[in-house]
C-alpha cells in the first residue's frame, strides 16, 4: 500500500539527505485535507530535530526526493509544515485491478495457535436479556469479528451467573406466590417468568421493609432484617450446602431461563464457542483463595472472613469470602479465570463488561497477579458506557427496563411502519417483507449502538435508528441496495462488467472513492487494536457518503466511453463488497432489494 511506501521512502530520504536516521513510527501520514491540494500528508514539525532546518524547507526536500525516487508521487505542495503528495491515478487504478474481485480484502489469514478469549452477554439467571445486555453483547460479537479478520484465533465465551443471592431472590419467590406455574402455563418465555419474580420479591420485600420502619427500626437495619431477605441468605446457604430440594429448583427455574436466552441470542444472530457457568466455578475460587490463605499471602479477620491486602498496590483491602464461607462475585471471578486460562491457554483474556466495573478488573488483575499466576497480564477489561433511553435509566429490580425481545420486535415493527410508509416493498412477497423488515429492524438496531466510541454513554433512540438518512444502519443498507440495483440494471443490459479496467484519467470523485477503498484494511487494524467497532461503523458510512455522491454527480450509464462504463461498474461491485464486509463485521446483514 502507498503508505508502506512512503513510510520507508521518507527513512530512506532522511537517511540520503539529512544523514540521519529515523524509525517508521516518526512518520506521521494523514488524509490531506479538502482546501488543499493533494492525496497524503506527512507532517514534518516532528522530524525537525533530524532535519535541523525550518519546517518549510523540510517539506521542500522531503518532497523532491519522494518525488524523484517514487514513481507513484506525481507532485507535491508545502503549507507550512505540512507535505501534501499528489498520488498517480496510475497507482490507484493498479490498486484497484488488483483487490476489485477479492471478498476478503483487508482480512488477514487466521492465526490458529494462540487464542484470544472474548468473554460477553455474562447475564444473570434471574432475569431475561435487556437494553444493557444488548449493547455488551453486540460490542462483544463484533470485536470477535474484527479480531478475527485481523487473523486473530477468536474464542467466543459466556459467563452465566447462575447461583447468588439474586437468583436465590427469584426462586423464593416462586416458592411462595408461584402456584406451580411454568413458562408453557403462563404462555411466556421461562427468562420473562422468572423475571417477574424478581420484581415480585423485590416489591413484597420493600413491603416487608417499610413495615418493620413502621414498627419504630431504623431504615439501614430493617433493610438487613427483612424478614423475605433472611430466607433468600438462607436459601443460599443451602444451595451452597447442595440441599436436594433446592437444588432441583434451581436446576428447573435456570433450564426456564436458558431456554429463553437461547431464542433471544438465535434472533439477535450471536452463537459462542463455550459457556462457563459461575455455580461450576465458584468452588474453584473458594480453593484459590483457600491456597492463597495457607500461603499467607491472603489474611483472616477475626470473624473469619478472608481478604486480599492491594495497598501496596494502591488499593485497598478486598473482600474473597464472608464470615459464613459464602462466595464473592471477585472469588468466582478468580476460578473462572484460571479454568478459562486451562482452558485455552490465550493471548488474551478479554472481558466485555461495562465501566462501573473497572474498580473490580483492576482488583481481580491484581490479586491473581498476587497469587502468582504471570498470565494475569493477558487479562483486557473492554469497558464500555452505559447505555439509557429517552425516559431515563432502567432498573432491573423495580422492571423498568427494556427486554431485548421486546426491543427487536419494536425495530422490527418500526422498520415495517417506515419502509411500507416509504414504498419499497411493492414487489416484495409477504415472506420477503418480513425477511427485509427483520433485516431492517435489527440493521438499525446494531449500527445504531455499534457507531458510537464503546467507551462512551449513549442515548438510544428505536425511532431515530431506522431513519433512512443519515448516520444509520437504514441508510447504509439502501445504499447497497442499489449499488446491486445499478448491478442487476447492467446485466439486464447485456453488459459484462467483468475484465481489467484500463488505464482511465480519474475524475476527482473516483479518486476520492478509490483512496477511501484503500483505507479499508487499515481501519480494521486499528479497530481491533482499539477493540472499537465504532471505527468501521463511521468508516462504512463515509464510504456510503462517498459512494452516492459519486453516485449522483458521475452518470453511469449516459457515458459513451465504454471503458469508463466498465470502471464505474466495478467500482460499484467493490464499494458493494466493503459495504457487505464491513456490515458483516459488524453483526449486520444487507439487502439486495429495498
Amino acid at each position: 500500500m502507498i503508505d508502506q511506501i512512503l513510510t520507508d521512502k521518507a527513512c530512506q530520504a532522511f537517511k540520503a539527505v539529512f544523514n540521519a536516521e529515523i524509525f517508521k513510527a516518526e512518520i506521521q501520514l494523514q488524509k490531506t485535507l479538502k482546501e488543499f491540494e493533494g492525496d497524503i500528508t506527512i507532517v514534518v514539525f516532528p522530524l525537525l530535530r533530524y532535519s535541523k532546518k525550518s519546517p518549510e524547507e523540510t517539506a521542500r526536500i522531503l518532497g523532491e526526493y519522494l518525488q524523484k525516487n517514487i514513481t507513484e508521487v506525481e507532485n507535491f505542495n508545502v503549507i507550512k509544515g505540512f507535505l501534501n503528495l499528489a498520488i498517480s491515478d496510475k497507482y490507484y487504478i493498479d490498486f484497484f485491478n488488483d483487490y476489485k474481485l477479492n471478498l476478503q480484502f483487508g482480512f488477514a489469514e487466521t492465526n490458529e495457535d494462540i487464542p484470544v478469549v472474548i468473554e460477553f452477554s455474562s447475564p444473570n439467571t434471574n432475569k431475561p436479556l435487556h437494553l444493557g445486555h444488548v449493547r455488551n453483547i453486540l460490542l462483544g460479537s463484533s470485536v470477535s469479528n474484527i479480531l478475527k479478520a485481523n487473523g486473530k484465533n477468536v474464542q467466543r465465551v459466556n459467563l452465566v451467573n447462575d447461583r447468588g443471592i439474586h437468583i436465590c431472590k427469584s426462586m423464593l419467590a416462586w416458592e411462595k406466590w408461584g402456584d406451580e406455574i411454568t413458562p408453557e402455563k403462563a404462555g411466556k418465555k421461562g427468562d420473562k417468568l422468572v423475571g417477574d419474580f424478581y420484581v415480585l420479591f423485590d416489591k413484597r420485600n420493600k413491603e416487608a421493609v417499610q413495615e418493620l420502619i413502621d414498627n419504630g427500626m431504623e431504615k439501614d437495619e430493617a433493610e438487613k432484617k427483612s424478614p423475605l431477605l433472611l430466607e433468600a441468605q438462607s436459601m443460599l446457604k443451602r444451595w451452597e450446602s447442595n440441599d436436594a430440594g433446592i437444588r432441583q429448583l434451581w436446576e428447573t427455574m435456570n433450564q426456564w431461563v436458558y431456554n429463553g436466552f437461547d431464542k433471544t441470542y438465535d434472533r439477535m444472530g450471536i452463537e459462542f464457542e463455550k459457556t462457563y457457568y459461575e455455580s461450576d466455578t465458584y468452588l474453584l475460587g473458594k480453593a484459590i483463595v483457600e491456597e492463597g490463605l495457607e500461603k499467607g499471602i491472603l489474611f483472616k479477620k477475626e470473624d473469619g472472613s478472608v481478604w486480599a491486602d492491594l495497598t501496596e498496590e494502591g488499593l485497598d483491602e478486598k473482600l474473597l469470602l464472608r464470615a459464613d464461607g459464602t462466595s464473592v462475585y471477585m472469588t468466582q471471578d478468580l476460578g473462572t479465570a484460571k479454568l478459562r486460562q486451562d482452558d485455552f491457554n490465550a493471548e488474551k483474556l478479554v472481558y466485555v463488561v461495562g465501566n462501573e466495573q473497572n474498580y473490580h478488573f483492576d482488583v481481580l488483575q491484581k490479586i491473581l497477579n498476587k497469587l502468582g499466576f504471570d498470565w494475569s497480564n493477558a487479562i483486557y477489561h473492554l469497558s464500555y458506557g452505559m447505555v439509557e433511553l429517552p425516559h431515563g435509566k432502567m432498573k432491573s429490580r423495580e422492571g423498568t427496563v427494556v427486554d431485548a425481545d421486546d426491543l427487536m420486535e419494536k425495530m422490527f415493527q418500526t422498520a415495517k411502519k417506515m419502509t411500507t410508509e416509504l414504498g419499497k416493498i411493492e414487489e416484495f412477497s409477504k415472506e420477503e417483507a418480513d425477511q427485509l423488515f427483520e433485516m431492517v429492524g435489527l440493521g438499525a438496531l446494531k449500527y445504531f449502538i455499534l457507531k458510537v466510541d464503546p467507551k462512551k454513554n449513549m442515548m438510544f433512540n428505536p425511532e431515530e435508528s431506522v431513519d433512512f438518512t443519515g448516520n444509520t444502519g437504514p441508510f447504509i443498507q439502501y445504499t447497497h441496495a442499489r449499488i446491486q440495483s445499478l448491478l442487476r440494471k447492467a446485466h439486464d443490459n447485456g453488459i459484462d462488467i467483468n475484465g481489467t479496467t484500463e488505464e482511465i484519467e480519474l475524475l476527482k470523485k473516483e479518486k476520492e472513492l478509490l483512496k477511501l477503498i484503500a483505507e479499508y484494511p487499515e481501519v480494521i487494524k486499528l479497530a481491533a487494536e482499539s477493540y472499537s467497532p465504532a471505527q468501521v461503523a463511521n468508516y462504512i458510512y463515509d464510504l456510503v457518503k462517498e459512494y452516492n455522491q459519486f453516485y449522483q454527480e458521475i452518470p453511469v450509464f449516459k457515458e459513451k466511453d465504454q471503458h469508463k462504463i466498465l470502471f464505474r461498474l466495478q467500482l460499484s461491485r467493490f464499494c458493494g463488497y466493503l459495504i457487505k464486509s464491513g456490515m458483516g463485521l459488524l453483526g449486520i446483514q444487507v439487502p439486495d432489494r429495498m
